[in-house]
């Protein structure tokens, strides 16, 4: 199973709202408003979490982490400058955020796979023998993914499961268009590597 096939089974990202809202809550943020975080978290959370379950995959910790990314943001909003939109300012912390797990566990053992969010990526009306087969392959393009280094890997994800161009990647994880396409283009030819190696085996 490709990326590409992996891509198709998300849903659409989620439509974050328009940026003079965005400054509107954090201008009441800022003047003690007890709402407006409440609404910033609302207007965002379906929308990093996606974003975190691209990324991390089948991993039980995705809902904990969603809740870092805001708890992240509360800590930092008041010194959030505006030179960037807030939902880009907001999926940077995403990306860190995923950064900083993927580097851990990469240096302690694999968490158990979470089923139940394979199974929201297969078609409802698959036969049970169709949704065993596609279960086992998507748990095993994530355990190839586990193997790539986290900024390639995360490089990746981004190019071909969301879409982004090189220059969007580039403004959330903090490097240059040219680096995210090496990261992209590694990340891929590791990736098949990993997949032919295992299918052959």
């Amino acid at each position: 199973m490709s990326l590409a096939l992996l891509a198709a089974m998300f849903e659409p990202a989620v439509i974050v709202p328009p940026r003079d809202r965005d400054d509107d809550l954090i201008a009441r943020f800022r003047d003690g408003d007890p709402d407006a975080f409440a609404a910033i978290y609302r207007a965002h959370v379906d929308a990093v979490y996606r974003r975190l379950t691209r990324i991390l995959g089948p991993v039980p910790e995705r809902e904990d982490l969603t809740q870092d990314v805001f708890v992240t943001l509360h800590r930092a909003l008041g010194s959030f400058r505006g030179d960037a939109a807030l939902a880009t300012y907001i999926h940077r912390i995403a990306i860190n955020t995923a950064l900083d797990y993927l580097r851990a566990r990469g240096r302690r053992p694999a968490a158990p796979v979470d089923t139940r969010f394979l199974d929201t990526l297969i078609a409802p009306q698959a036969t049970p023998d169709v949704r065993a087969e596609q279960r086992e392959r998507l748990a095993h393009v994530f355990a190839c993914l586990a193997k790539i280094k986290p900024k390639k890997r995360i490089a990746l994800l981004l190019r071909v499961v969301e879409g982004l161009s090189f220059e969007d990647i580039a403004r959330l994880v903090d490097a240059t268009p040219e680096a995210v396409a090496k990261r992209v283009q590694h990340g891929q030819r590791e990736l098949d590597a990993l997949l032919a190696r295992t299918e052959a085996s």
